[in-house]
């Protein structure tokens, strides 16, 4: 499967300047991809579309920003808004 996003393309994203979490961003970046590839249906394209880049870098900065199941006064969702639009186009429908 081809890499959507590389950690320095996340830490950009979420402006780090520091290595300290690289391991824990790299993670994020595994599971973002395993949930896009998930959702549409198969694996990820190589190349990778910008859409599906996107989707994988909003889902690994949300995930590593909101580290907790529960959240108290904060965005109760588990997925960001307009992840699953940037992914609908690619998804593999089954009748």
């Amino acid at each position: 499967m081809p890499v959507a996003i590389t950690v320095a393309e996340l830490k950009a994203q979420l402006n780090l300047d520091s290595d300290t979490d690289d391991a824990l961003l790299s993670l994020k970046i595994e599971a973002a991809e395993a949930y896009c590839a998930s959702f549409i249906g198969g694996p990820i394209p190589d190349p990778v579309p910008a859409t599906i880049k996107q989707a994988v870098l909003m889902l690994a900065a949300y995930w590593y920003e909101a580290r907790e199941a529960a959240t108290v006064g904060g965005n109760p969702y588990a997925v960001p808004f307009g992840c699953h639009d940037l992914l609908q186009a690619h998804r593999a429908w089954v009748v």
